[in-house]
């Protein structure tokens, strides 16, 4: 590097891969805390199973019992993927890092290393979309998880309404407002 313009441009470079470092950090911070509420609500899960699979197996309670069970199913699926994803992400950002750090080496060495800043950005980059792709997964675990939970809920929460609001059914909001 003899000139200013030449050192700019590494320097310039080097800073590039940054908006993925911190797309990264973002991401992992979001996806630990998921990962965090997942843990939380399996060890939740799980306090409110052991005393009904030891208790009275009425209908109402082996009904629960199931709808605990799925949801204890759920829950530890999502924490596997969350962990998974999160590991993921620390590989790519350690990828992203190595990018910034390999191309001011080319830079001071020699132009004859210039694929080895291509390929780790290729790899950190592959790395964060196969992590988006777990964590769109595990979101699909989270829905159906708060889908199950809702309607067992919304069935049990109907023996105890009045009867002409049970009868009525859910409410189903409109997406502009109102209700139908």
């Amino acid at each position: 590097m003899t000139d200013f313009s030449s050192a700019i441009s590494v320097l310039s470079a080097m800073i590039t891969p940054a908006v993925l470092i911190s797309a990264c950090g973002s991401l992992i911070l979001a996806t630990s805390d998921r990962l965090n509420r997942s843990v939380s609500r399996t060890r939740e899960i799980f306090t409110q199973l052991a005393p009904l699979a030891k208790g009275e197996h009425t209908p109402e309670a082996e009904e629960e019992r199931r709808m605990l069970f799925v949801q204890l199913d759920y829950a530890t699926t999502r924490s596997r993927l969350l962990q998974r994803a999160l590991s993921r992400l620390y590989t790519a950002l350690a990828f992203f890092v190595g990018t910034s750090v390999t191309i001011g080496l080319v830079a001071v060495t020699s132009a004859a290393f210039t694929p080895v800043p291509i390929a780790l950005g290729l790899i950190g980059a592959g790395l964060l979309l196969y992590a988006a792709f777990v964590l769109i997964k595990e979101s699909r675990f989270a829905l159906a998880g708060v889908n199950e939970e809702m309607d067992f809920f919304w069935k049990r929460g109907k023996t105890l309404a009045p009867d002409d609001l049970a009868k009525q059914g859910m409410k189903r909001i409109r997406w502009f407002g109102g209700v139908r």
